[in-house]
């Protein structure tokens, strides 16, 4: 399976409440990816996780979201993916870079069906904390793919390193 390249675009709002227009166009071979936070962490916030595991509908969102993915699953399950800048890993960083709501990630996942893709909120302090997380299931991913809708942000107060190993 070769990676294929996808455009996340994640649109953070402060409130559970809050507006969030029509949904990304898909453009291309992009994905489009859109993302509400459920209450006001933007001052906490520091960066989002992206971590794709296989056989998605063998899993659990509900239990996927209670703390760090990383502690739940093997170091070896999740998938490789690859931001646009070329690093590759079983998790990829993004700092937070919100303008006007609004923050566009590049991802190349590998071509294939039945994902999980977890989008995981951690603070800005050192080492990063969970603050939650997003999980939502992806049926397929082609060459051409409709904008996935991402479930909002879910909050946990769980004390848990997310971070995987390099």
């Amino acid at each position: 399976m070769s990676p294929h390249p996808f455009r996340l675009v994640l649109l953070a709002a402060a409130l559970a409440a809050s507006g969030c227009g029509a949904p990304p166009e898909s453009v291309g071979e992009h994905l489009g990816l859109e993302l509400v936070m459920e209450q006001a962490v933007a001052d906490e916030l520091g960066s989002f996780q992206v971590v794709v595991l296989p056989d998605g509908r063998s899993r659990r969102c509900v239990d996927l979201q209670r703390s760090c993915v990383q502690q739940q699953v093997k170091a070896n399950e999740p998938l490789v993916i690859q931001d646009t800048a070329g690093k590759t890993g079983r998790a990829l960083l993004f700092p937070t870079k919100l303008s006007e709501g609004v923050q566009e990630l590049g991802v190349n996942i590998p071509v294939g069906r039945d994902y999980v893709v977890i989008i995981e909120a951690l603070s800005r302090t050192s080492p990063p904390r969970f603050l939650g997380s997003s999980c939502n299931y992806l049926g397929a991913v082609s060459p051409r793919n409709d904008p996935l809708i991402a479930a909002p942000i879910t909050l946990a107060a769980v004390d848990c390193d997310p971070t995987f190993p390099p």
